[in-house]
């Protein structure tokens, strides 16, 4: 799919779909008429974070019935941006999803059922703030600690990371687009690889191609 500054989509927040439009800022758009951009910090239960400004500006809380979309920058936070061109050794022709992976969630349902042999590609752009003057992609912290209270206490804090049904089968998908063949059959979910998530912002944008 082209996501050029001329179409638009649908991305997921949690159970959440709202339309957006790829441009070179995170804009509210109210059901009232108003644009304010900033930045999208968390979605849960039901309610909408958001930033006002570039820095330090106001948390506006919203309920998510008075948002009609959300705008997302394209053009200043994710590099690479998303492409037509398949990955090396990922095939033409599968079916694609995006969506949004929130850093304060703990896992996101991709809608996506999956079967035993599987092979699933991810594309995962954005950075995460996961903690005080810490901040990731998704591969991770660079040379974490093990930790024993995540979920795979031997990957890297902070990285994408992946479930299948409702086992604690948890596999790593990171900043990996090579493709990973799936353990099991069931619905597939994405998280953060960290044990305190109530302070994380963010989010990691993802497309699963499978």
């Amino acid at each position: 799919m082209n996501l050029s500054s001329t179409m638009r989509g649908l991305f997921t927040i949690g159970a959440l779909a709202l339309p957006v439009a790829a441009i070179h800022a995170d804009t509210i758009v109210l059901r009232d008429g108003r644009r304010v951009q900033g930045q999208l910090i968390s979605f849960q239960n039901g309610v909408i974070e958001f930033q006002e400004g570039s820095f330090g500006g106001r948390t506006v809380r919203l309920n998510r019935d008075q948002v009609v979309g959300i705008e997302f920058d394209r053009g200043q936070r994710f590099d690479p941006p998303y492409s037509q061109t398949p990955q090396a050794g990922r095939p033409r022709g599968l079916r694609e999803k995006q969506m949004m992976v929130l850093a304060n969630v703990a896992w996101t349902d991709t809608g996506i059922d999956v079967a035993i042999g599987q092979n699933v590609y991810f594309e995962a752009n954005g950075e995460i703030r996961w903690g005080p003057n810490r901040r990731a992609r998704a591969a991770g912290e660079l040379n974490s600690p093990n930790n024993p209270a995540r979920p795979m206490p031997n990957r890297p804090g902070a990285a994408l990371i992946a479930r299948v049904g409702d086992a604690n089968d948890y596999f790593f998908v990171g900043d990996d687009r090579s493709g990973i063949r799936m353990r099991s059959s069931g619905r597939l979910y994405l998280g953060i690889n960290d044990d305190h998530l109530l302070d994380n912002t963010g989010y990691f944008l993802v497309v699963v191609y499978y």
